[in-house]
């Protein structure tokens, strides 16, 4: 079986080809994708050749890991689940190319534990479950502090977006988002978007990095509340590191949120069918996936592109 992905062949190398398969096991299902979302985080690092060292880093590589569509076909033990409308976080199916992450294609095999079912009606704003999924994986993982709801995020892209939105629907206080982009700071909901000038507090409990920018920390700390909590929620393709003399008169808490577990998706997943969370307004562009080489730099140099989602209906 073949099917037809975006390839970087090398740092802002790409393609669209075809790509031989491996067959279909037992467990695994068919997806054919409707929808992939272009990450300006991860893949734009694979893209300007930026990425650290990272498993299964290398060139050709089909990226990846925001894609929706449906199952249809199966391995005998998941012929049930032929039908289903599924999120995909990426595949490993290819015989010819890395998977990392793997879901940017027309069609993939994966084991059907990774092929997560979404609510159809999302259409392609689907592809956002990840990111929002990771947003939340990154607040939940601070409850243990007594200030665990984000009170200032930095950034006001879509990962920043999705933390504040998620904050009001978890019951949270309006956080303060900080924008440096004026071009950026529209289309808050129910949240305050400022310039970092314009703001004078030095109180603030939790602060949610997303804008994958090493250099802001010194800055961050001196705008903490004593005991406060410094969550970098973004990629760094830079060292991270501080000043300590400041840290340390803050009492300062660090923490590095990962990825998404299937609990997140789950729990994403419900507050977005319960109407707490909405997901409009993220999907800005879109463009057939024929259109590659016109999406990715878009999708990583227009600051009015919040997220770019390749269309596969026509190939």
């Amino acid at each position: 079986m073949d099917t037809l992905a975006v390839i970087l062949e090398a740092p802002e190398r790409l393609a669209l080809r075809a790509l031989g398969m491996k067959p279909v096991e037992a467990s695994d299902v068919v997806v054919e994708i409707t929808f992939s979302g272009i990450s300006t985080g991860t893949e734009k690092l694979l893209w300007t050749g930026r990425m650290p060292p990272f498993p299964g880093l290398g060139y050709p590589l089909v990226p990846g890991y925001e894609s929706v569509g449906r199952i249809v076909d199966a391995g005998h033990e998941a012929l049930g689940r032929v039908g289903d409308w599924v999120f995909v976080p990426g595949a490993n199916c290819y015989t010819d190319a890395r998977g990392l992450f793997g879901g940017t294609a027309k069609r993939v095999i994966v084991p059907s534990a990774r092929a997560l079912p979404i609510p159809e009606h999302l259409g392609d704003a689907g592809v956002l479950c990840a990111l929002t999924a990771t947003a939340l994986h990154a607040i939940k993982g601070g409850f243990h502090h007594r200030d665990a709801l984000p009170d200032l995020i930095i950034g006001h892209g879509v990962l920043g977006r999705l933390l504040a939105r998620l904050t009001v629907a978890l019951g949270g206080k309006p956080p303060t988002v900080w924008e440096t982009n004026p071009a950026r700071r529209a289309g808050a909901e129910g949240y305050t978007v400022l310039d970092p000038a314009d703001d004078d507090r030095r109180d603030y409990h939790a602060i949610y990095d997303a804008s994958g920018d090493a250099s802001l920390i010194d800055s961050l700390v001196m705008r903490l509340a004593k005991g406060g909590e410094i969550v970098l929620a973004g990629f760094y393709s830079e060292r991270v590191s501080f000043a300590f003399p400041a840290a340390f008169m803050k009492e300062a808490h660090f923490r590095v949120a990962a990825e998404w577990q299937p609990g997140d998706l789950a729990e994403t997943r419900a507050l977005i069918e319960c109407g707490r969370l909405d997901l409009k307004g993220l999907v800005t562009n879109r463009r057939p996936a024929s259109q590659v080489d016109a999406a990715y730099p878009q999708a990583f140099t227009d600051p009015d592109c919040l997220k770019m989602v390749l269309d596969w209906s026509d190939c």
